[in-house]
Formats: C-alpha cells, structure tokens, sequence
C-alpha cells in the first residue's frame, strides 16, 4: 500500500501552525494589539477615520505577526532557560530546536514592511522601535532580558503600537505624557511578570529586575512605576489618571492578601483588556460628544 505524501504533510503542518498559535501566547495578543485600538480612538477625528486603512493594519499586525515575532525570539533564545522553567508546563509551550520557528520569526518581522508602507511616515519610528526593541530584549549581543532595569526600561515597546497608530490616524505624534505614562506602565507590568519566574531565573544564573531586588522590593518597584504612570496620565487628564490607579492599588492588595503571585500573574490580561477598553471607550465618547 502506497502512502500518500499529502496525509503526512497536513498533520505536520496543522502542528507547526498550532505550536506558533501557542508560542504566539494567545492571552497577551492584546498586550500589542490593545495599545493600537486604543491609539486609534484617540487618533481619530471622524468615525470614518476609526476604519482607516492604516489602523486596520496595524491592528492585523500586532494582533498575531508581531507575537509570534516577539515571542518567538525570545523563546529560541530562552531554550536552555525554559528547560526548568514550570510556566512552560501549562499555558505556554518550550522551544525544542523546531527549524520553521526561527523560520516564522523572521517572516512575520518582515510583515512590518508591506504595514510600513500603507501608514503615513510619522508612524514608521514606532513600528521601527518595535521591531528593533523586540529582538534586542532578548537576542544578544544586546539582551536586555538579562540586565536589571534594562530590562524593564526595554519593555516600552509594547506602548509603541498605540503610538503608531496614533501617529498613523492622526498625521502627528502622540502625546509626550500618554507617552511616558504608557512606557511607565509597561515598565511595571514586566516586571512584575517575571516575579514568578525569580526562583527559576536564579537557578539558570540569570540577573533581572525582580531577582536583584527579590519579591517583596519588586513589587514596590512595580507599585512605583504604575503609581507614575497613573501620576503622567492625571497631568494628560485627572481621568486617565483615575484609571491607571487600579494597578498600584491592585499591587497592595495582593501583597497584604495571601494570594500567590503565580496566581495572580494571571488575573491580569482579563484587568488589561478591561483597563484598556475603558480607556478606549473614553477616546470614542470624546470622539462622539467631545
């Protein structure tokens, strides 16, 4: 009996595209994609604006191509760390040496250049420090990953897709205080991420953040950098600012409560994604009625 070529090629490929779609880290499309939706609201001065060709791209890009690219690199860097790493045992999945991946990476980081040339110039510094800061957190000879506060400092890219698509509906630069706010609350929201992964990070002898300052001090620092970003938001409007405050005091509570900070890790693409559709709604009405 003669076995058909196209039997085996379909499984192998529907398995490459399911390992990408889990790489991908499907609960944090909107870490990316969320800031564009909201950069769009804001951007926009028309509804009509709010379809534009500029934003659905960009919005297509950073919702799946700029994952994969993202977490792609960093997991074929992550290989050797992600062997003892227990978070790869659930939600997410470890690299094993698969050729197609970097092969993936590379292909949906060139995706940028057919986005770049259907938004306007002002956009194309944010999409370029998106792709430049992407590969650099984790690829040496930079890896950022690797030394404290760099690596937090490094984490702004994921603000940079709000402002180009604020910068591409909008024909100008973002904001310096949105801006800064944004940068501000990633830089928290990074670190306080790698705060599950300290014992692991420690064992494999790599310096963070949270492993110099340890725990306890890395959720001050995470409560600091949210409370300024709430503090940049309330110069912009006194009700960004009130929106924002929702992470420092989420910080206290879990730090005076007994819950564990695995657990909590991910309550927070569910308080993201409400976070940021309130801030999006907010660009919308003023948008409407403003």
């Amino acid at each position: 009996m003669v076995s058909n070529p196209e039997s085996t090629e379909r499984p192998a490929t529907l398995e490459a595209l399911s390992y990408l779609l889990v790489l991908s880290r499907p609960r944090f499309w909107l870490y990316l994609a969320g800031p564009v939706l909201v950069g769009v609201a804001y951007g926009a001065e028309t509804v009509s604006e709010l379809g534009s060709p500029a934003g659905i791209a960009l919005v297509a890009y950073f919702l799946l191509p700029a994952n994969v690219y993202l977490y792609g690199v960093n997991d074929v860097y992550d290989r050797g760390i992600d062997a003892t790493n227990p978070k790869k045992d659930g939600r997410e999945t470890r690299y094993r040496g698969q050729r197609y991946v970097p092969v993936a990476v590379v292909v949906c980081g060139a995706l940028a250049l057919p986005v770049a040339a259907i938004v306007p110039r002002v956009a194309w510094p944010w999409i370029g420090t998106f792709l430049v800061l992407g590969a650099a957190y984790s690829a040496p000879p930079t890896r950022f990953k690797t030394t404290p506060f760099l690596d937090s400092l490094s984490n702004g890219l994921y603000v940079v897709p709000g402002a180009a698509a604020y910068a591409a509906v909008a024909g100008v630069q973002p904001p310096l205080l949105a801006v800064l706010g944004g940068w501000l609350w990633a830089m928290g929201m990074h670190t306080f991420s790698a705060i599950p992964d300290i014992e692991p990070d420690r064992k494999a002898g790599i310096r963070t953040t949270a492993t110099l300052l340890g725990e306890r001090r890395t959720y001050a620092y995470c409560g600091a950098c949210w409370l300024a970003s709430a503090g940049a938001f309330a110069l912009l409007d006194p009700r960004f600012g009130a929106v924002l405050l929702v992470y420092p005091v989420l910080v206290v509570a879990i730090t005076a409560s007994s819950v564990a900070v695995d657990r909590a890790y991910w309550w927070f693409p569910a308080i993201n994604t409400v976070v940021g559709t309130v801030l999006t709604l907010g660009g919308l009405w003023g948008m409407t009625y403003g």
